[in-house]
């Protein structure tokens, strides 16, 4: 075999052995191509499922949203206002009144007051006059103005200081009062008159989600002496304290009394509301 032969076989066994691997690589590719499309596949499925999960989580999520709420009032109806103060108390505070005169009110659940009018006419020397008056104030919770008893306490500071700024009045002083409802505080002051001092006291407390504001005064009218303002004080916070036992009774030892576990989405008292505004 001559030398060209010999070189043509070899250069014609080395196209061949180019001609099988490249057949082989293409075989390998072709077995390749379904296992990427399946993994294409999968991944495409599991992208979509992927959506839907998180497009219905969002939406349980949504549904799921709590409505707001608002803890439930402590207290949900008030005493008989003229009746908030025992026969001894008012014999005390009112010695000549014949009975007490109830306020206008147009639920008295909410909104109750009453009033004592008291003159011991001593003729030519002279009278002492006596006023008592107790007003009590209940508010609801709401879920728009928020929980009873916060109502409440901005309702009590608007009367504190409102008793402090009444007109002609001299020497207001305003003093915490302790063993009084959940929070209590007295104001006094003098008001001249044509026909006298009358020595002013106003005692305001509020108890859970119920204000009862007691003012008291006295004077010493046609030439009778004057009252001791420590002495009207003293009988008023006597008073307020036995007001407020009134509140909590009429409520029962949690029996009517409300509940945090209750619901507190009621509607807010219309009473209520427009007696704040009212008494603004």
């Amino acid at each position: 075999m001559s030398e060209g032969t010999m070189q043509r076989r070899a250069q014609r066994e080395q196209q061949s052995g180019q001609r099988v691997k490249r057949l082989r690589r293409v075989l390998v590719c072709a077995a390749a191509v379904p296992v990427m499309l399946g993994a294409a596949g999968c991944s495409s499925d599991s992208g979509s499922d992927d959506g839907k999960d998180k497009g219905s989580g969002a939406s349980a999520s949504k549904s799921a949203s709590p409505s707001p709420t608002v803890q439930a009032a402590a207290y949900r109806t008030l005493p008989e206002a003229c009746g908030v103060l025992s026969k001894k108390t008012l014999e005390d505070l009112a010695p000549k009144a014949k009975s007490g005169k109830q306020g206008s009110s147009d639920d008295v659940s909410t909104r109750a007051s009453c009033s004592w009018n008291s003159l011991d006419n001593n003729g030519v020397k002279g009278s002492q006059f006596r006023w008592l008056n107790v007003s009590l104030l209940r508010f609801d919770s709401d879920t728009t103005r928020g929980a009873g008893d916060k109502l409440a306490k901005d309702y009590y500071d608007k009367q504190v200081r409102d008793a402090q700024a009444t007109e002609g009045a001299q020497g207001a002083k305003a003093e915490p009062v302790t063993g009084t409802g959940d929070e209590a505080t007295a104001v006094r002051y003098d008001l001249k008159k044509k026909e006298g001092t009358f020595k002013q006291q106003t005692v305001v407390v509020r108890v859970e989600n119920v204000v009862v504001t007691l003012d008291y005064n006295g004077a010493g009218l046609a030439g009778d002496k004057t009252p001791s303002a420590d002495d009207l004080m003293k009988d008023a916070q006597k008073a307020a304290r036995e007001a407020v036992t009134s509140v909590t009774k009429a409520n029962g030892p949690g029996g009517d009394a409300g509940s945090p576990s209750q619901s507190a989405s009621r509607a807010p008292s219309a009473s209520a509301s427009q007696a704040a505004s009212d008494q603004g």
